[in-house]
């Protein structure tokens, strides 16, 4: 008894044999605490702005080694903290340094399950929403269909509608009763009840908003509430693309315009000559998919067409 009271006293006051490896193993902890949380903040950073991570070279102070470690390099010039650990990567005292892909992927994939967690608790709190779906091929040619909620923020004092990005789904079949069986499965996985959903919006491909075997008449099947939205722009961009192709004057608009912009493009020589003498608008190539945007490449020709005349003479 005497022995352990003896002991117990010197616990309390840190006086212990092995007081000075305690200490210097919580210093250690501290230190890569603070060396995660820097990691964790770099690569917040990059996935907001959208920026790429790695470049061709993974070792630091070498060429083309990427944002992330440009950015841990950066961070070594004045916080002691970075400094430390570059230092002891770069003289081979520790080999597990956090800078490799895997936790940078690792963590980006946390942030995101974060993030999503966060998105799916307003979305409940809201109870009701709307999807948001639109299916494109990507560089590798598959097919990917992007989910987006829509619905009522109600967790701030200020109340507001927000349409939240929540992925892409990899879609193999491309029908609409695939598409569906996608949707399905996905709202499922992120605990979202199918009947709460009050509205729905695609484009207006027939697999999409066909009224017989399209997305949202399997959807109306098992949910009636679930009103049907057909996409503004896209029904504005046919409506004008049908217009146009009816009326041979605003054919050839068109065309003048884009050929007027080609002559200058076509040249650096010609666009040096241009920019010298035109102190406003640039013509602009003509958009082939978005036809509420030609107004840009219409406002050059309209607003400086004598400008525009005397530098193609």
């Amino acid at each position: 008894m005497a022995t352990w009271y003896d002991l117990r006293l010197r616990l309390q006051k840190n006086e212990t044999i092995d007081n000075v490896a305690r200490q210097q193993l919580e210093k250690e902890k501290d230190h890569w605490r603070k060396v995660l949380l820097r990691i964790l903040l770099i690569v917040k950073f990059l996935a907001k702005h959208n920026l790429a991570f790695r470049g061709t070279n993974s070792k630091l102070y070498e060429d083309s080694n990427g944002n992330f470690l440009g950015l841990v390099e950066m961070l070594a010039e004045f916080d002691p903290v970075i400094q430390e650990h570059v230092r002891r990567i770069t003289n081979d005292e520790t080999h597990t340094h956090y800078l490799g892909h895997g936790i940078q992927n690792e963590l980006i994939q946390l942030l995101a399950a974060a993030i999503k967690t966060e998105i799916i608790k307003k979305i409940k709190e809201a109870k009701y929403f709307s999807v948001i779906l639109d299916c494109t091929p990507d560089a590798s040619h598959q097919e990917q269909m992007s989910l987006i909620i829509r619905y009522v923020d109600v967790s701030s004092s200020s109340v507001c509608i927000v349409e939240s990005f929540l992925g892409f789904l990899n879609v193999n079949d491309t029908t609409g009763k695939g598409l569906f069986d996608v949707l399905e499965n996905e709202l499922k996985q992120l605990d979202l009840d199918i009947d709460n959903v009050r509205g729905q919006s695609y484009n207006n491909g027939s697999n999409m908003k066909g009224k017989n075997q399209g997305v949202q008449k399997r959807l109306l099947d098992i949910n009636p509430r679930a009103f049907y939205t057909a996409c503004g722009s896209h029904s504005l961009n046919l409506t004008l693309c049908d217009m146009v192709k009816s009326c041979g004057k605003a054919k050839d608009f068109f065309g003048i315009i884009q050929r007027i912009y080609t002559i200058f493009a076509k040249s650096t020589k010609r666009w040096q000559i241009l920019k010298d003498n035109i102190e406003g608008l640039t013509p602009k190539s003509v958009s082939s998919t978005r036809w509420e945007s030609r107004i840009d490449s219409v406002k050059a020709i309209r607003f400086q067409i004598s400008d525009i005349l005397i530098q193609m003479i």
